[in-house]
């Protein structure tokens, strides 16, 4: 069987479909899988030799809207699919989709439950919604696939990645190697750069430890800035390539991250995941992967009713003062490390 995937962003939502895809190679050697996706996003799939990428060139040739033909063209010449899978469902993949079904392929499209994430953030319901991941596995199962997700870190780095990290950076037997990605996309999903200073100097009290900055291309400059009001800090981004840095996180005792894809890409690297959430939360099914409910840090709902405000975290605080954040003190969370046995 040959099957066409569609999923071209956001990093962290492409990342998420790796237990899907790895669980379904390892449970179906026969079939064989397509992922179109964007170039930046390859070393995802490394480590899935079965799994072919195609990156469309959406600056160039496959721009517009008669750039979509030519991706249904293109891919037409690299094999015939007995089934697509849309597992973004926006403009662009319903297009290529829509060709595909005009010349007798059967598409299979995720269901996002829009309406279930509309009456969680205007509180006419607190129902915990489906994973995405198991969003991305029931489509799977739609085109007749029976699979479950991969378990355990999915992210399996080469072997001349590990040896070049190895030699620059030396993990300590004593110390404590904790990764930090303060930053988010959104104002809603971010917490108060300040809370997130002092916290680490809290944690640095306690027990010698190194914090290994992780971030967004667009961060890098917040982030040296960040460096330098915390004590024992390197940064990563900027500095190594995506692979490189999924190796790292890899390593780290544990992760400290907002609502992010640094939190996903942590997750499905096995390492120990503690978010953090604003105005969005778990419930709409974007939590890391894997990871106790417990170690999602967010003010409760019964506490602050307005929460969750944002699916995505795009929007304004409707009270001003962004209590959700505001409310979530260091304390509180070097509290919840003790009390993890984290720290």
């Amino acid at each position: 069987m040959n099957i066409l995937v569609l999923r071209l962003s956001a990093m962290g939502d492409v990342a998420l479909t790796i237990p899907v895809i790895k669980g379904v190679v390892e449970q179906h050697p026969d079939v064989k899988i397509t992922m179109v996706t964007r170039q930046a996003f390859a070393p995802f799939f490394n480590t899935l030799p079965e799994v072919r990428l195609f990156h469309p060139e959406f600056g160039t040739r496959h721009k517009g809207l008669s750039g979509m033909r030519r991706i249904y063209k293109d891919l037409k010449k690299i094999g015939n699919f007995d089934a697509v899978i849309d597992l973004h469902d926006v403009i662009r993949t319903k297009v290529v989709s829509w060709f595909f079904s005009r010349s007798g392929v059967p598409v299979y499209k995720i269901d996002k439950d829009r309406v279930g994430k509309r009456a969680l953030i205007t509180g006419k319901s607190k129902k915990k919604l489906k994973h995405t991941v198991e969003r991305y596995r029931d489509v799977f199962r739609d085109a007749g696939l029976s699979v479950n997700p991969a378990t355990g870190g999915c992210f399996m780095p080469r072997d001349n990645t590990l040896i070049k990290i190895s030699g620059l950076f030396l993990f300590g037997e004593q110390e404590l190697n904790i990764g930090v990605a303060p930053y988010a996309k959104h104002p809603l999903k971010m917490w108060p750069e300040e809370y997130m200073v002092e916290l680490l100097n809290m944690i640095s009290k306690k027990h010698p430890s190194k914090f290994w900055l992780f971030g967004g291309f667009d961060e890098i400059k917040k982030l040296r800035s960040f460096s330098e009001k915390s004590p024992n800090t390197s940064l990563v981004t900027g500095k190594l390539s995506l692979e490189e840095e999924l190796a790292i996180m890899g390593k780290l005792d544990f992760m400290l991250a907002m609502d992010s894809s640094n939190m996903h890409m942590a997750a499905l690297a096995g390492t120990k995941v503690v978010s953090i959430w604003g105005g969005t939360d778990p419930l709409a099914g974007f939590s890391a992967w894997q990871q106790p409910d417990e170690y999602s840090l967010r003010i409760p709902i019964e506490e602050l009713e307005c929460r969750p405000c944002t699916v995505y975290g795009k929007g304004k605080c409707k009270r001003g003062d962004l209590a959700c954040m505001a409310r979530l003190t260091p304390g509180k969370v070097y509290n919840k490390l003790v009390d993890f046995e984290l720290i």
